[in-house]
């Protein structure tokens, strides 16, 4: 066993006690119900801000994964009460499906039908129902994948359209966000669905869900991903024609351990061959176009040329565990370096260890965008959390393979 995989393995579990710990201790709406939907960048409690449907999902998986590994009954609690919010209030009683986003008394104030954000409850349902054997939970993620396929897949020309109204009318505002372009099918949308497929799959092995997952996977290496560069294309019309130049790199290191993974659960071991060369391709290419001297990932680049300098927290998060997934690929020790430089740079720069939890994102010196919230509608403990139980399950799964050989 690796001497440096063990040691960042025990650095992980300690720094997963701390993001759950904040999550616990600060978060928790013992007024209203479920989740306060703000904590600023100044670590201040804005109690009466909107609740974001991301936000609850994302609770929801974390503390579901996390109950999974460590067997805390705290991490059970929160997890249910993530998922009980989530059915009771987010939830359409009426025609299904998630509202987008709620007042912080959890009266809808949004009722868009966001397709991630439909993805991303499926993923923490299924996650809770894992470690739980909870049917409701299982039911209603089984629910939103029907949903999904008959509202949102396009049986045509393939893939899944982004946004519907509360009656399921596709919108003319498909955006996530105002810095997303208002395209009809998008590499985000379609990369959540895959990881919500992908653990839906690993409970409910469903025909029609194994065909809709292959399909996915095919759908990136067929039309999301760009072969000349090996990076993912960001957004595209309804004929996938691509209408963005720009390169996410968080995004490609995330999408190719993602990737991986679906193909691994439907264990195609043709399919999974043709994955694992070109995501291996997909993060070389993130190593040498991504990566700053720090060590850090920067964030955006058109044109082959860097715009953003910007270190974000969640591709920092995903750089360790992509880099850690293509070391254990390919053996390459090189890769593994780099998932521990990115874990150094995290150390030093995105972790607050004043006031817990990580910053948004720092400037190329590190210096932190304190106006970036701490808690919010897209800053969860997904990211991070996730990687530190990645790292735990890979360095535990290494260690039974390494005992059996």
């Amino acid at each position: 066993m690796n001497d440096k995989f063990s040691q960042l393995q025990d650095e992980m579990s300690n720094e997963l006690e701390n993001i759950l710990d904040y999550w616990t201790r600060r978060t928790t709406d013992n007024d209203n119900g479920g989740f306060y939907g703000r904590i600023d960048g100044e670590n201040q409690l804005i109690a009466k801000n909107p609740k974001g449907s991301i936000l609850n999902a994302r609770i929801l998986w974390t503390f579901s994964a996390a109950y999974r590994l460590k067997g805390d009954p705290r991490y059970l609690e929160t997890a249910t009460r993530a998922k009980v919010y989530l059915l009771n209030y987010f939830w359409d009683k009426e025609s299904g499906g998630i509202f987008w986003m709620l007042d912080y008394k959890g009266v809808p104030i949004d009722s868009k039908k966001q397709i991630y954000s439909l993805a991303f409850s499926i993923y923490a349902l299924a996650e809770f129902y894992r470690v739980t054997k909870d049917t409701e939970s299982l039911d209603y993620a089984i629910r939103l994948f029907r949903l999904i396929e008959k509202y949102s897949f396009d049986t045509k020309l393939n893939g899944y359209l982004e946004a519907f109204s509360k009656d399921w009318k596709l919108l003319d505002d498909l955006r996530l966000s105002d810095k997303d372009a208002n395209e009809k099918k998008t590499m985000n949308t379609h990369l959540h669905g895959l990881e919500a497929y992908t653990n839906l799959y690993r409970i409910w092995p469903d025909e029609l869900l194994h065909n809709q997952l292959r399909n996915l996977i095919e759908i990136f290496i067929d039309k999301i991903i760009d072969i000349q560069i090996y990076s993912f294309n960001l957004f595209f019309d309804e004929n996938w024609i691509s209408k963005s130049s720009k390169t996410s790199f968080g995004h490609d290191i995330e999408g190719s351990w993602l990737l991986y993974e679906a193909a691994e659960v439907l264990n195609d071991k043709q399919l999974l061959t043709k994955v694992e060369k070109t995501i291996v391709q997909m993060a070389e290419k993130v190593a040498h176009n991504g990566l700053d001297e720090d060590g850090g990932l920067v964030y955006e680049a058109e044109g082959g040329k860097i715009i953003d300098y910007d270190k974000h927290w969640w591709p920092q998060a995903e750089t360790i565990v992509g880099f850690v997934n293509t070391w254990e690929l390919t053996k390459d020790d090189n890769y593994l370096e780099k998932a521990l430089n990115a874990w150094e740079f995290t150390k030093k720069k995105i972790i607050d260890k004043v006031n817990g939890e990580w910053y948004f994102r720092v400037n190329r010196d590190g210096t932190p965008y304190q106006e970036e919230d701490k808690v919010g509608p897209w800053k969860c403990p997904y990211h991070n959390g996730r990687m530190c139980m990645e790292i735990i399950e890979r360095y535990h799964n290494m260690n039974i393979r390494n005992s059996i050989t």
